[in-house]
């Protein structure tokens, strides 16, 4: 099979690893494939000395489109849901910054990983959408990462609605850092990434563990329940038809 997520370094030194979705096929949806290439390159970078920060960034139109509904229609949703956990906590825990560029369209599960980020840069064209109610879903394990960054009135807002928003009201909600045009995007991670990489690796590190501490603590706690809660949902008659009908809607 062909790689889905590619690594590479660069900056000063190699201080910079960059880690490109690039699945423009399924809009770099979370396939088991893609999920387990992420992990392993974010173990990569944080084992690497020479990184100080990381890079996460998708090709095409769509940063990420959530779960993989192809897989999830026909195959229990458990190992599916247990990975976009491990996604989530390993970009936490990480040793090294996380910032995210987000080019695109940013659709439920997906947000998860923006959430995750220590940092996020959007193009002002990006927008998001919690879309699982539609589905008769509901963001179970992305709940770890994004309600924590939401405010409560517009995670009711948008969980609830499920309807699209943009980059600005991203922002406003606690989702996203900072939005510019996007002819300026790169030339905006560029500047963050050139800040970050001037941080002495102990104090990236320990400053990075107090930021995510209350993050990662919801995360041991709460994991096995959400996944439980995803993995119903997914299974069940109602959304099983759902995905069913939205999936012959896109063929």
């Amino acid at each position: 099979m062909s790689e889905l997520v590619h690594y590479e370094t660069g900056g000063p030194e190699g201080a910079v690893a960059t880690i490109t979705l690039d699945s423009p096929d399924n809009r770099n949806a979370l396939s088991r494939q893609l999920v387990t290439e992420l992990l392993g390159h974010l173990e990569r970078a944080g084992e690497d000395d020479a990184v100080r920060a990381v890079l996460l960034q998708a090709t095409g139109s769509v940063f990420c489109s959530g779960a993989d509904l192809s897989e999830a229609s026909t195959v229990p949703m458990e190992e599916g849901a247990r990975g976009i956990v491990e996604v989530q906590r390993r970009i936490l825990a990480l040793p090294k910054p996380v910032v995210t560029r987000l080019q695109g369209a940013v659709r439920a599960g997906g947000t998860g990983i923006v959430a995750a980020s220590d940092l996020v840069v959007a193009a002002d064209r990006a927008t998001f959408a919690l879309t699982e109610v539609k589905l008769g879903l509901a963001p179970a394990v992305i709940s770890l990462t994004v309600l924590p960054r939401m405010t409560s009135r517009a995670a009711a807002l948008t969980c609830l609605g499920g309807e699209v928003f943009g980059a600005e009201e991203a922002q406003a909600y606690g989702l996203v850092t900072r939005v510019v045009p996007a002819d300026d995007l790169d030339t905006a991670v560029d500047e963050q990434l050139a800040s970050l990489v001037t941080g002495a690796p102990q104090g990236l590190r320990e400053t990075k563990a107090l930021l995510t501490r209350d993050l990662l603590a919801g995360i041991e706690e709460h994991a096995d329940s959400v996944v439980a809660q995803s993995a119903r949902l997914f299974g069940s008659d109602e959304a099983r038809e759902a995905m069913t009908t939205f999936l012959s809607r896109k063929r």
